[in-house]
This record gives C-alpha cells, sequence and structure tokens, in this order.
C-alpha cells in the first residue's frame, strides 16, 4: 500500500509558490510544516506554513487552516504575529506569516535554565497585554506556552492554530491545547468550559517555567486512562517557586494557576501587579504602561 508523504521535501533555494522561496524547514505538526522562506512580494524573510501533502484531503485540516487565517485577520496587536497573505486553495494550501527574529522561551530555558527578573517580568506584562486585547476583541489563543513565545522586545505570541471566538472556546467539548500548558477547563471541557481565563493559566503555567527553569506541574502522562493521571493539573498545587522571587511575583503566578477560572486574575491586573516590579529592576522603566491605582 502506498504511502502519502507528510512532507513537501522542499531545499533550500526550491520554489514554493512563483512569489515563495524555501530557506529552511522551522518545524510543524502532524497537519502542517513551516518553512523560513523568502518573500519576493515583501521582499523580505517570511514564515509559510504549509498543509502536509498527506492532509490535503482532509477537511478537519484545512478547516484548521481556514480557522487560522480568520483568526490572524481579527487579531491585529504589537505583541501577536501578522498573517501577511494566504492561499488555501491552491496546490500547496499555506499562509504567510511575518517572520519573527528572535528565541523561542522554551529553548532559553532548555539551554540556560531559569531567566532573570529583567527578562521574564516584561514577557509576562507583554503577553498579558495581548490577552487583555484579546478578551477585549472577543478571542482566546487557547495554546499559550514557552514554545509559541519568541523572546524580544517585545515579546511576541505566535501560533494562532487553535485560536477562536470566546462564545466558539465556550461551546468546545473536545480536549484543545497542548497537555502540560491546558488549563483544567481544557482538560476536562464537560466540566468547565474554556474561555479567556484559560489564557492566563496558560501565560501562569508559561511564567513559572521562566522563572523557575522547570514546569509547574508533573509532566502528563498521555496514554493514562484516568484524566487526573493525564492532567496533573486537575487536581495538583503547582510547585514553589525559588527562594527570592519578588513578592509580588510570587503572589501572581499562582493567581493564575488557580483550578477555578473565576479565581484567576484579569490580564490587566497582570500587569498592574508586574510593572511596579520591573521599574524596581536597574535600568528598567514601561512608561507606556499606565499602572491603575
Amino acid at each position: 500500500m502506498r504511502t502519502t508523504p507528510d512532507s513537501w521535501h522542499l531545499h533550500e533555494g526550491d520554489a514554493i509558490t512563483t512569489e515563495l522561496t524555501a530557506v529552511r524547514k522551522l518545524g510543524g505538526g502532524a497537519a502542517y510544516e513551516a518553512r523560513l522562506s523568502f518573500d519576493e512580494v515583501t521582499y523580505a524573510p517570511v514564515v509559510v506554513k504549509l498543509l502536509r501533502p498527506g492532509q490535503l484531503d482532509s477537511s478537519s485540516s484545512r478547516r484548521g487552516l481556514r480557522r487560522e487565517v480568520a483568526a490572524l485577520a481579527a487579531v491585529n496587536h504589537p505583541v501577536v504575529v501578522r498573517g501577511l497573505r494566504h492561499d488555501l486553495d491552491g496546490p500547496r494550501p499555506h499562509v504567510v506569516l511575518e517572520h519573527i527574529d528572535g528565541p523561542r522561551l522554551s529553548s532559553l530555558v532548555r539551554r540556560h535554565g531559569p531567566l532573570q527578573e529583567q527578562q521574564y517580568l516584561p514577557l509576562a506584562i507583554d503577553i498579558a497585554s495581548a490577552l487583555h486585547y484579546l478578551r477585549h476583541i472577543g478571542w482566546t489563543h487557547l495554546d499559550i506556552k514557552p514554545s509559541n513565545v519568541i523572546m524580544g522586545s517585545p515579546a511576541r505570541l505566535i501560533d494562532l492554530s487553535v485560536a477562536r471566538p470566546a462564545q466558539d472556546a465556550l461551546e468546545l467539548r473536545h480536549l484543545i491545547g497542548t497537555d502540560a500548558y491546558m488549563a483544567p477547563e481544557q482538560c476536562d471541557p464537560g466540566e468547565r468550559a474554556p474561555s479567556a481565563a484559560s489564557d492566563v493559566w496558560g501565560l501562569g503555567a508559561t511564567l513559572f517555567e521562566a522563572v523557575a527553569g522547570r514546569r509547574a506541574f508533573a509532566d502528563p502522562r498521555p496514554r493514562a486512562e484516568l484524566l487526573t493521571e493525564r492532567f496533573p493539573q486537575l487536581t495538583a498545587d503547582p510547585a514553589p517557586l525559588p527562594a527570592g522571587v519578588p513578592g509580588e511575583v510570587e503572589k501572581t503566578i499562582p493567581a493564575m494557576l488557580a483550578r477555578d477560572p473565576a479565581a484567576r486574575p484579569a490580564p490587566y491586573e497582570i500587569v498592574d501587579a508586574l510593572v511596579p516590579v520591573l521599574e524596581r529592576q536597574p535600568r528598567g522603566s514601561l512608561a507606556g504602561f499606565k499602572v491603575r491605582g
């Protein structure tokens, strides 16, 4: 039986389309592959997210790509990756995204361990500002995690592949997201529906990892029969933060990881709590943020 290839097997210099030239592979998932490419339209490097050849006949994968295009069109925030254009009906269905230069947070933590306060405070504030905006326009990201954060000034949030309007998130009845960074209501959507508060939980898990250099909860067990075994966050409390963490950070992160979505802070409350901490850092300031009294 012939198997369908799961990659376009493009090499540097190969044409993706008449306007896009492959440079190198960046990664991808089961349905898509991402490639750094050169774009003749913008005359600059871009990221091209391609539907894999084996997924061309998959209505689910095509629907997911259309959903990401809709999210990119709806979201316009300086911290969130921008979509440049797309072709969903051509021989190689794809989305063209801006190329963001910088390391992923996951790579920094893996290579160097915990971040310094001057590094993790700005990224927390930047991503919280994006979550405030998403809540304002009625969208949810649902996959906040270290590998979806590009470190820079500002930090950038990428990958809107599972993002959807808040009302659609409330109607979810299946698992969606990445196991270790899914809020309890994402792990068991029949009990509580995912919402904007789920993104706050994801940021809390991401920030914990940046501060501590390790996850807040034990590793998920994907093959476990019981949900509580697969997802420790359903019943366990987060691990303690390292000694010496500023008091505001020590209070804010566990609050973001509360099992009850209603008990989690709003994104603007995260910003209000952390900006003063950052302003106490050497050469640290965020003149553009107004702290609420």
